[in-house]
């Protein structure tokens, strides 16, 4: 990544460097939701924006990540995996943090002892293009070998939507055009191996494999967890109280739920077979996670009768607290 492609995550989030974990989380759900593509379609700067706020908060999100990167900038992804490619010589393990930056340690190797600036370097990959200290092309491959291993790695950007039917995506390598078929079901951290489209050994002109990572952007409503789908499902209080009937979006469209009378906030309902597809065929469940959202804004009947049923009211949540001692 040169210098000018430097992009500063915590402007991104609208948060200062000492921003906690807490305020990075609220900053990165409120941007999401502001420029989330559901909520702006066909607009290409808004899916611009949501996509750098995606990178930032992997990366602030992460404490050894976030340590890296308030370290050394736009190199803490190379300080912390050596330099790439370089003529046999293995900086994984080397210790940084005798080094300032990462360009001091960029000028010390190249400049020897001489006086450190704050020039950048740059290499060309074995495709003629030019490419960042990590390896990265124009197409945001990356060499993940070692030595004569001319694999490639690229990461991909899926939504919930295409993540979940499947979905064929097209890569330009150069003068060559591939289609990619992901499967359905991919979660972020899945790995697909295209063989024969990595880079070719000079020496040996065999090529080697091309691995996709997939990442999957946010969604406004649903969460993965293993092969369940989460969300959270506001009722009121009265719904809560009483029971209700309530439609509830899935993967395969609105399905209506029966709430019981009594459910507390925080209480999950499972949809079986409702939830993200299995490489074994089958899917999942929906987990519903009710939460009671009080109203903030009452007409005068409706504070009338919460004041009535508060004078008449016999239960009592708290009962059990008053023999509550150290």
């Amino acid at each position: 990544m040169a210098t000018t492609d430097f992009k500063d995550y915590y402007t991104i989030l609208g948060i200062s460097k000492t921003a906690s974990p807490e305020e990075i989380k609220q900053a990165f759900r409120r941007l999401a939701r502001k420029y989330h593509p559901d909520v702006n379609p066909g607009n290409k700067q808004a899916e611009a924006s949501f996509k750098e706020v995606n990178e930032a908060y992997e990366v602030l999100s992460d404490p050894d990540k976030r340590k890296k990167y308030d370290q050394f900038g736009q190199y803490w992804k190379q300080a912390g995996e050596g330099f790439p490619g370089g003529a046999g010589v293995d900086m994984g393990g080397f210790d940084f943090s005798q080094y300032g930056s990462f360009n001091d340690f960029l000028n010390e190797l190249f400049g020897g002892a001489g006086p450190r600036s704050s020039r950048s370097y740059s290499y060309k990959s074995s495709t003629g293009r030019p490419g960042g200290f990590g390896g990265l092309n124009d197409f945001g491959f990356q060499d993940v070998g070692a030595g004569g291993s001319q694999d490639s790695e690229a990461t991909i950007s899926l939504t919930f939507s295409e993540a979940f039917a499947g979905v064929q995506k097209r890569f330009s390598l150069g003068s060559e055009t591939i289609d990619v078929r992901i499967p359905a079901g991919a979660k972020s951290g899945t790995r697909l191996r295209v063989r024969g489209k990595g880079q070719i050994n000079p020496m040996t002109q065999q090529r080697g494999d091309l691995y996709l990572k997939v990442e999957l952007q946010p969604h406004s409503f649903f969460q993965i967890e293993g092969d369940n789908l989460v969300c959270e499902l506001p009722i009121t209080p009265d719904e809560a109280t009483l029971g209700a009937s309530i439609d509830v979006p899935t993967p395969d469209g609105s399905v209506n739920v029966k709430l019981p009378a009594g459910v507390r906030s925080g209480q999950s309902l499972r949809l079986r077979g409702k939830g993200w597809p299995i490489a074994k065929g089958g899917r999942g469940d929906q987990l519903v996670k009710v939460a009671i959202v009080p109203p903030k804004e009452l007409s005068q009947q409706e504070r009338e009768y919460y004041e009535k049923i508060r004078s008449i009211r016999t239960y009592n949540p708290r009962s059990h607290l008053q023999q509550v001692k150290l």
